[in-house]
């Protein structure tokens, strides 16, 4: 299968520990895992659609749908957290065959990828942090928008010109109706409010030490738009002056899509970065 054809953005499922898991797969190479991040209607293709195409042409790129969003299943005596979004990649990874690994991360994505380079650092080769979250992130505004979220095509068209994209232009009607779509779908919006609302989970607690940190050696690249609002760019800013070995990457006029916003420069950065010999 090569990275154009139609079935990489159909994607396939694959029964990860008895959850059946969504996910996108082409290319030859190195594996890349691509992790999405945790806004509404979000999914592995809708937050990588402009990226897996090209980079899939040097890599084998894996981009799953995290066990609560998208087309995954939910269960329903999964309590959602850190720890039980981490632990479905590595069973998604594991299930897959992937023994070692890179992983880009967006957002809640990088936060599960920073989590499984400290975890397990022999099996995770090279990290890209986008947008992530980390030591000195606070509640901001765009975060307290993105949970408080309630379907419709208003609110959805609203939250993405706000807070995601610096060119509204690139918040086309199209790009509002499959978000609004997927943020809409039965038991996802139930799934997305209890998983940051619910006292049975633990979705909003993503917090991380000083120490982790520090002590996280995977070769990493962060990625960051300087007008995000969502996740500042000054909490990548105190990262890579912790990470041992890390570099930065900020992108003027834009917000927190770097990977939309700036699609070119973004596969050119990451695939330059993952394909530097160790």
């Amino acid at each position: 299968m090569t990275a154009t054809t139609p079935a990489l953005a159909d994607g396939r499922d694959a029964d990860v520990r008895g959850v059946r898991t969504h996910y996108h797969d082409a290319g030859t190479g190195d594996p890349v895992l691509f992790l999405h991040g945790s806004g509404p209607g979000v999914s592995g293709w809708a937050n990588w659609r402009l990226n897996l195409p090209v980079l899939a042409e040097r890599f084998r790129v894996v981009a799953p749908d995290i066990v609560g969003f998208g087309s995954t299943e939910r269960p329903d005596d999964v309590r959602y957290s850190l720890r039980s979004w981490t632990d479905h990649v590595w069973d998604v990874a594991d299930t897959l065959g992937l023994e070692r690994f890179s992983i880009v991360g967006n957002s809640l994505g990088g936060r599960i990828a920073l989590e499984m380079a400290h975890e397990r650092p022999g099996r995770v080769a090279r990290m890209v942090l986008m947008g992530s979250p980390g030591v000195g992130m606070t509640v901001t505004e765009g975060l307290r928008a993105l949970r408080a979220y309630t379907p419709s095509p208003g609110n959805m068209r609203d939250l993405l010109r706000t807070y995601f994209a610096v060119d509204p232009d690139l918040i086309t009607d199209d790009l509002v109706r499959i978000r609004y779509e997927a943020s809409a779908a039965p038991g996802v919006h139930e799934a997305y409010t209890a998983m940051f609302h619910d006292p049975r989970h633990d979705g909003g607690n993503l917090g991380i030490t000083e120490e982790q940190v520090r002590a996280t050696a995977v070769p990493s690249l962060l990625v960051h738009g300087r007008e995000d609002r969502v996740v500042p760019a000054d909490v990548s800013w105190t990262m890579v002056n912790l990470l041992p070995d890390a570099d930065l990457r900020v992108f003027a006029r834009c917000g927190h899509w770097t990977q939309i916003e700036r699609a070119d420069e973004f596969n050119t950065t990451v695939a330059d970065f993952l394909g530097r010999a160790s």
